[in-house]
This record gives C-alpha cells, structure tokens and sequence, in this order.
C-alpha cells in the first residue's frame, strides 16, 4: 500500500463544506441568500452583433448587480430569480428543516443551497441524516433542481444511491409555467420519506449480499478497466485508483465493524468518490464534486449496478 494512497481516507471532509458560506442561523430563505452573497437578480437584455443588430430569438442573461454576463438563452427562457428559487423551502422550516451552507458556482451561472432535515434515521446501526440540495441555474445549461442527499454521519460519505421505487430529485427547465412548477417542487419533497425508507430497504439488503475477496477484485477491476492502447501514465492512474478504493474498503476505520458484504463495498466506492483527491486537481473539482450530490454519482451507481446483480 502506498504513503499516498494511506493518508486519502484519513484526511476526510464534508463533500460540501469546501464551498459555499456557513448559514445556519437563517431563519428563511432570503436571508440565508443575504449572508451567502446571493441576494442579487438577473436581468435579460437584447443579443447584439458586433455592430449593433439584435439577434433575433436569443437574450442575454446579466447579474445585475455587476452586469456579469451569465448565459446567452433562447427568448423562451425563463428567469428564476434566485429568491423565488429557494422561497418554497420557507414553508417547511416550521418542520424543523434548517439551511446550512448556501453559494454560487462557475461565477454565479449556477446557485445553490443546501437544507438540513430534522430527521435521524438508524439504517443497519449506522447514522443516516438526510439532506436536501437545492440547484438553480442562469446560464441555461441546466434546470432548477431539488435532491436527497443521505449523508452516513460517522465517515460523511455520501450515499445518495439511484433507486428503482424512490425518486430521488426533481427538475424544471426555464420554460413555460414556473410558478406551477414551482408548486411541484413542493410536492416532491413529500418524496424525501419515502426515499429513505426505500433507502434503508436497499442498504438492509445490501448487508445481506455477502462479498468474496475475488468478487470485490472483479467489481473494482470491471469499474476501471485497463484498455488496450492505454499509456503507461494511465496505467498507473488505474492501478492507482484500484488500490485506493481495495485500501478504502479493507482498511477504513469506520468500516471496522461491517462484515464482507455489498454494503461495504458501496461505501469503500462512495468513500472514494466523495472524499479522493483528483489525479489532477483542477481549481473547479470541488464544485464539479458537488454538483455530483445533485444530479448522481456515475461512479456510485455504476458500483450499485454491479452488486445488485451478484
């Protein structure tokens, strides 16, 4: 095992707490905006040439407070204002739901905020807290979007699992009726219950699968394949990889106590698609890890893929 491969799972941070401004005494939506530095509109304004002639069918999304240019759009494309985007969760804060981090990404393009719920969840002897991130976009690569995002409180990872009888986010493009569908981010949070009691299910089960040496070998192996043609610099990033997840997986402290099993083995993976540095750390890999929360882990599901049809 090596030096570098040693230290990854023992340096562990919250998937969302290099981003993003702490805002846990908001006591709404607007104002967990204000301390995060989002309290600012969009406004549209005609594309032009270079010499001065409207482009028909396009506008141009601007932060208003800088006139930062945030997206060219369609004229079909709606506005959300970041206040209208979040002001649906007020209404459940009464429940006990509190906001704690809330920030921008990409410049402003993309914002977000993220919301504790009040309910604690013992799944297989593990602490399991539910967490809703909330996603809105302005430059129009993307939709306003709700999703759970289960967090295990002893190690953090993420287990945010794409389940076949749960929903787990909801989206709407910037077109046609915001305001209803707005109403129907609402009613999708009446989905949260049900995603973690299909959770628990899915990680009972999980515990219940049984895992040889020789299948965990093959599950890691299958995920990150050695092609032909591949260079020698990529051969060492897969062998790499393959170790850091097989280390994860036998050696994780918080791991200690779960015998052999799929359960395990998912949170080896989640482990190291959570919280493993890049090969090659580029300034934006937090926000791209982040945005994984929201729209699904490729790698995590794929590792579910695999032990669900053992």
């Amino acid at each position: 095992m090596s030096a570098d491969v040693e230290t990854m799972f023992y340096t562990r941070e919250k998937p969302w707490h290099g981003l993003g401004t702490m805002v846990m005494e908001a006591p709404d939506s607007g104002e967990a905006l204000r301390m995060a530095g989002l309290d600012w509109r969009v406004i549209q304004k005609n594309l032009l040439t270079d010499d001065g002639f409207p482009v028909s069918g396009f506008k141009v999304n601007v932060r208003e407070t800088d006139n930062r240019v945030l997206g060219v759009v369609t004229d079909r494309y709606r506005v959300v204002q970041n206040e209208d985007a979040f002001a649906f969760t007020d209404e459940l804060l009464g429940e006990g739901v509190t906001y704690e981090t809330a920030g921008s990404l990409q410049s402003g393009r993309r914002t977000w905020m993220l919301a504790k719920l009040p309910q604690r969840y013992i799944i297989s002897g593990d602490e399991i807290t539910p967490y809703l991130v909330f996603m809105n976009s302005h430059d129009g690569s993307g939709s306003i979007k709700a999703a759970m995002t289960p967090i295990r409180v002893v190690c953090q990872n993420t287990l945010n699992l794409a389940l076949a009888t749960a929903k787990r986010s909801w989206s709407a493009n910037h077109v046609g009726d915001i305001s209803g569908k707005l109403q129907d981010a609402r009613e999708s949070l009446l989905y949260a219950e049900q995603y973690m009691s299909e959770l628990g299910r899915a990680i009972d089960e999980l515990n219940r699968r049984k895992l040889s040496d020789c299948q965990v070998l093959e599950y890691i192996d299958t995920m990150f394949p050695l092609l032909r043609g591949s260079t020698e610099q990529q051969r060492k990033n897969i062998l790499r990889m393959k170790e850091d997840i097989l280390t994860r997986y036998r050696e994780a402290p918080d791991l200690q106590h779960v015998g052999k099993n799929a359960y395990r083995f998912m949170n080896a993976v989640s482990d190291f698609a959570t919280h493993a540095k890049p090969l090659r750390e580029r300034s934006n890999y937090k926000e791209n890890l982040f945005s994984r929360t929201v729209d699904g882990n490729v790698l995590i599901d794929r590792a579910y893929e695999l032990v669900k049809a053992a």
